[in-house]
């Protein structure tokens, strides 16, 4: 007789630890059955036998699709607005939390727990945030998908059976209904897709799409409420660690090499992408990694190839259906391919992942514009003014007429994440840096000798000298000469990187074109700043017009289009010392 496959699956777990939480009482959550923080192997059963388009690689990872949306959803997440926290809140035009009533998500919630409790089966994981035992806070995770949980899973800090076991209430719970549309005709709907979060009831609701990252990402947005709100300060940053116990900070956006560049073999990794920075030090607010897959090589980033085995959790990426082998150059669903894993998989993992107050911090820019020196040392008002930028450039797209690269801004480089004003959380980044000695440096690892399709990507051999020189402390003692029209501090020599490059100017074939290429990003900077005009309210008219002073003092167009070189060749001072 043949055995149906539910045979070999797992059983569900007592539902007592649910029924008696007063989020399930007050929420109405019903489910039939209960499968609570199972292992890999059984969540990997449940997943092929329930979800199609789930398959195990070659290297043993899952690798599974997350349906229509395969990225985040920026304008579908909304916040409630309630008495208590409003005032804390950043809102607006430009700002990334987008308005909800508590009656509505009220509505939502239910939405989402209806359907919960139609399902033969919902998944929970409990686990924590914050590896710091003093800012530790535990969530519940409920959802329909097994892939959901295997994700929340690595990405979360797993508990001991007896962490688990004494896990009582938690204080912050995502209700994951993503396979049921939310109703487009509600209240502050703009689509199916709605993503909640109240800070009130301390919940988090998610409708209409199957992108695992928005429960990470919910978690993140959270803490950068919480953390600051004690005075901690939240941040979008790889993290890594050398043998004298130097912590540095890494902050990029998408292409800038942030992942890349934290993942040195020879500093232990605290994190790739979330931090706190508190009065003891930094911790990682996550307890594994999500990586992006897209062009992944083992020659150029061994540690993160070696981490997608059993256990990681691959999206959207295309297999070879016979070998399993993954095609890590496809696009075939989308570029934003992604690998989940614990972060103990990564080979040089620091485990606690804590550091102590960081002696560097690293902003990262791709600038295909190719005017940004390879390395800056940035004064604090200027650390505060880059870091409230948060810029990159992507290169030309290919559309007819599309033929300059495209300045993006990020701020504080996640904005989609913030909750306050970006001007509070810089101000809380150069009040650490300052009691703690901490020095800022702006590293362009996009084009030089010319714009993208005239100069040349910045070699990544000299980008990793240039860390080095800075975790050495070569940079410390070099001799310094300062920009024109962003006014950066540029060191006249590091040791394995060519001098000629690390003046921009000195390696452009035409300097009038520099000239002006350099006071037009001057002028978007200045352009994108506009945005946060409303930072006085929160860190007051001193502070505002104190950051206003780290940024480009970019000359009228007309006059640079003129004169070329000529214009700003004379406002360069001359050689400082460190």
């Amino acid at each position: 007789m043949l055995r149906m496959a539910q045979d070999n699956l797992p059983a569900g777990s007592d539902m007592e630890f649910l029924l008696s939480s007063k989020f399930t009482r007050e929420s109405g959550l019903a489910p039939k059955s209960i499968y609570r923080n199972l292992s890999p192997p059984q969540l990997y059963e449940l997943a092929l036998a329930f979800e199609p388009g789930t398959h195990i690689t070659s290297t043993g990872a899952l690798a599974t699709r997350s349906g229509e949306k395969m990225g985040r959803c920026p304008q579908d997440k909304r916040v409630t607005r309630d008495p208590e926290t409003e005032k804390d809140l950043w809102w607006g035009p430009y700002s990334p939390n987008y308005v909800m009533d508590d009656r509505t998500f009220l509505t939502n919630r239910e939405r989402a727990v209806d359907y919960l409790n139609t399902l033969e089966r919902v998944y929970v994981v409990d686990a924590f945030v914050n590896w710091d035992p003093a800012s530790r806070l535990k969530v519940r995770v409920v959802t329909s998908r097994a892939y959901h949980a295997l994700f929340m899973s690595n990405m979360l800090i797993r508990p001991t059976a007896e962490e688990l076991a004494n896990f009582g209430e938690p204080d912050f719970i995502i209700y994951n209904a993503g396979a049921f549309p939310a109703n487009k005709y509600t209240n502050f709907m703009t689509s199916q897709t709605s993503i909640d979060l109240s800070l009130k009831h301390k919940e988090m609701v998610i409708l209409g799409t199957m992108y695992a990252g928005e429960m990470k990402k919910g978690v993140f947005t959270l803490m950068h409420y919480l953390m600051p709100m004690q005075g901690k300060l939240s941040l979008h940053s790889g993290c890594n660690v050398g043998a004298e116990d130097d912590v540095t900070l890494f902050f990029g956006l998408s292409g800038t090499g942030k992942t890349t560049l934290s993942a040195d073999p020879k500093r232990p990794l605290i994190g790739d992408d979330e931090h706190v920075w508190s009065d003891n030090g930094v911790f990682n607010i996550e307890g594994g990694c999500y990586a992006k897959c897209i062009g992944l090589k083992p020659e150029t980033e061994p540690e993160i190839y070696n981490a997608i085995k059993f256990g990681t959790v691959l999206e959207n990426v295309e297999i070879d259906p016979a070998t399993r082998e993954v095609d890590y150059e496809s696009q075939k669903f989308t570029e934003n391919t992604r690998a989940s894993y614990p972060i103990e998989y990564m080979a040089n993992a620091r485990i606690p992942c804590v550091g102590g107050h960081p002696k560097n911090v690293i902003l990262l820019a791709c600038d295909a514009f190719g005017v940004l020196p390879p390395v800056s040392r940035l004064t604090l008002e200027q650390a505060m003014y880059h870091f409230i930028s948060g810029y990159t450039a992507k290169v030309a797209g290919t559309e007819v007429g599309v033929t300059e690269p495209q300045a993006t801004f990020s701020a504080c480089f996640g904005s989609a994440f913030l909750m306050m004003h970006p001007y509070k959380y810089a101000t809380m980044l150069a009040e650490k840096m300052s009691k703690h000695g901490t020095t800022a440096w702006l590293l362009n690892t996009g084009w030089t000798g010319g714009k993208y399709g005239v100069g040349k990507r910045m070699s990544l051999r000299h980008t990793r000298a240039i860390i080095d020189a800075i975790h050495s402390g070569e940079l410390d003692q070099a001799e310094f000469v300062t920009t024109p029209i962003f006014g950066l501090q540029v060191p006249t020599s590091i040791s394995g990187v060519p001098s000629e490059v690390l003046c921009p100017e000195n390696v452009w074939g035409d300097k009038n074109e520099f000239a002006t290429t350099l006071n037009k990003l001057g002028h978007m900077f200045v352009k994108n700043f506009e945005h946060f005009h409303d930072g006085d309210a929160f860190v007051g008219a001193d502070m505002a017009a104190r950051i206003l002073t780290g940024g480009p003092k970019p000359l009228p167009e007309d006059n640079v289009a003129k004169t070329g070189f000529n214009a700003i060749k004379d406002v360069v001072p001359g050689a400082v010392v460190a």
